[in-house]
């Protein structure tokens, strides 16, 4: 699990769901050992809302350990891989520290930021991978020798502290849903909030200790030269680089029920441990804190996305798969995500099938993976919300609808799962349909209800379904005045508000998600040399060339090709016939 033992969060949650709606594992593992569920964003439309768990960081990882362990058709080893080894570009094995030979038609590499990790805390320096384990040294240079671009990128962690030194009768208390919504479409547990959350504030105090003290940050002193998250910025760089902000917000979070050791979110640094004391006991609530383990940066090596397909398959080598932050991602979930489209394309590979893609209109996986491998990235990956041009049509609340068909196709959605899935399907579109038909009367509760809820009384009959168009007024609320209307479970209440409510924007959406999808048809000859193409630019022919697009619309999502570059590429393609939507 993390070193942040929570799940989801800001389209992080969108993924996780995705991720369970192919039938993968993180959403299953983090409704298993939860402590706190929230959604975040409520108060936004639904294209925004984010689920988020606090989990129990040692249980998800023994639940996870049991999941590998009793998988029938998974051989678990463990030990230091020290070479990939190649034959005529294409993946013969793996070869580790004892000498050991492994051959595989296919390698996954999944380093996280153990390659060649170097953790930085002040003066000093030491080779190593989070929690003190051992880092994979020379797995770097065999990847260099196999002709594979590797850049260096940099992440951090905050400190762990007692649970008996914090106040948290001072702190702004940080509680959990009422109503709980589970990560995974197959939950059957019962789940119930086991913890409280603390929000604090740093002061003016607090960053002067920070700034008096910055030389003594590896930061800034130079002898970290990896790139650091935008996103995710050290406090030192926060009260640096946000110099008018009085106060930053940290989160203290419990590691796990059976700990007293908490976390400290927002808080990552790279300063000297008496620094690190000095300056959290500026802060209300932790006067008296005592760090249990120091907040540390670890720089680490990646590749550059940009030689990897959309299958996450290396352009270079046959057979050799790239997935998670050694991608030059950040976060679980985006690695989580990645893990599994790549396992499934290692796997359609070796059978001699076509690679499993997701496009940008399908899911917040293809968003992250498209932007990967046709815009690549100088600093570690986040997903957001922004990043997507669909996110209304790619929310958490629907990653089932958009993707369990796939998650069938590719073997890992079971009869009795499948089964599940489309009896709800079954009764969003009945009840859709027959709120569609449905009148409700007018009467003087119900117009009681509308103007309590702020909206104008009725004045005749009115279909049930343009009343829920009303965005004071949801289903529960007209729900008493409908006599026929079924007991329905939450989820599938709001899937038909949705839908109903939105169905406007949806419908532009997806207009706008079947020209991408046109041009994402019209396929590119991948042997092409495009300084042949009369008409494109020299930077357009320099980028096309290094990146060999698959279609148009890929060509037209990479960095220095303008849409007169696309014009010029659709002309090109009818002259040669290739112009069939």
């Amino acid at each position: 699990m993390p070193c942040n033992p929570c799940i989801g969060g800001s389209a992080k949650g969108q993924l996780v769901c995705e991720i369970d709606a192919l039938g993968g594992e993180m959403g299953k593992a983090a409704d298993a050992t939860f402590l706190q569920s929230r959604i975040l964003n409520k108060g936004k439309g639904p294209a925004v809302h984010s689920l988020r768990v606090q989990s129990d960081r040692m249980k998800y990882h023994a639940y996870m350990k049991q999941v590998l362990e009793k998988e029938p058709l998974l051989d678990v080893k463990q030990g230091e891989v020290t070479e990939i080894c190649v034959e005529n570009d294409k993946v013969t094995g793996i070869r580790t520290r004892l000498g050991a030979f492994y051959g595989a038609k296919a390698v996954i590499i999944t380093t996280g930021t153990y390659l060649n990790g170097e953790i930085h805390i002040g003066e000093l320096s030491y080779a190593c991978g989070p929690d003190n384990v051992a880092p994979a040294i020379p797995l770097t240079e065999s990847l260099k020798k196999l002709g594979l671009d590797i850049r260096r990128f940099k992440t951090g962690t905050p400190a762990r502290v007692h649970k008996r030194s914090i106040d948290f009768s001072v702190m702004e208390e940080q509680c959990g849903d009422e109503e709980i919504i589970p990560f995974s479409f197959d939950n059957e547990l019962p789940l119930e909030n086991k913890v409280k959350c603390y929000v604090t504030y740093t002061n003016h105090e607090t960053h002067k200790v920070i700034l008096d003290n910055l030389h003594r940050s590896p930061l800034y002193s130079g002898r970290i030269h990896g790139v650091g998250p935008r996103y995710c910025p050290s406090i030192e760089d926060k009260i640096v680089r946000f110099s008018d902000k009085e106060r930053h917000q940290l989160f203290v979070e419990p590691m796990g029920l059976d700990t007293d050791e908490y976390y400290l979110q927002g808080m990552s640094t790279s300063l000297p441990e008496d620094v690190q004391i000095k300056f959290l006991r500026t802060i209300k609530g932790l006067e008296n804190v005592e760090i249990m383990r120091p907040a540390y940066a670890i720089e680490y090596d990646c590749c550059n996305p940009l030689e990897l397909y959309a299958s996450l398959e290396f352009k270079k080598i046959k057979g050799l798969f790239g997935a998670g932050q050694f991608n030059c991602t950040s976060g679980y979930e985006e690695a989580a995500a990645q893990g599994l489209i790549a396992g499934v394309n290692a796997v359609r590979g070796i059978e001699g099938k076509t690679p499993f893609i997701l496009d940008r209109a399908s899911s917040y996986i293809g968003t992250l993976i498209d932007d990967l491998v046709t815009k690549g990235c100088v600093e570690p990956y986040r997903m957001m919300t922004s990043r997507s041009e669909y996110r209304l049509i790619l929310r958490q609340d629907n990653a089932p609808e958009r993707l369990t068909e796939y998650g069938r196709e590719i073997g890992l959605i079971n009869d009795e799962r499948y089964a599940k899935f489309k009896e709800m399907m079954q009764k969003v579109s009945d009840e859709t349909e027959r709120i569609r038909r449905t009148t409700v009367h007018v009467t003087d509760e119900l117009n009681k209800m509308l103007e309590e809820k702020g909206t104008s009384p009725l004045t005749h009959g009115i279909k049930f379904i343009e009343l829920l168009k009303r965005p004071q007024v949801g289903y529960n609320d007209i729900r008493p005045f409908d006599k026929w209307a079924p007991e329905l479970t939450p989820d599938i209440v709001s899937k038909i508000e949705i839908n109903v409510k939105y169905e406007g924007y949806i419908k532009t959406q997806q207009a706008q998600i079947k020209e991408m999808r046109r041009l994402e048809n019209k396929l590119l000859p991948t042997d092409i040399d495009y300084k042949t193409v009369s008409g494109l630019r020299l930077e357009a022919q320099e980028k096309l060339n290094k990146h060999k697009p698959l279609n148009i619309g890929q060509a037209g999502r990479i960095s220095g090709v303008n849409p007169a570059d696309v014009s010029v590429l659709l002309i090109w393609l009818a002259a040669k016939g290739n112009n069939d939507d």
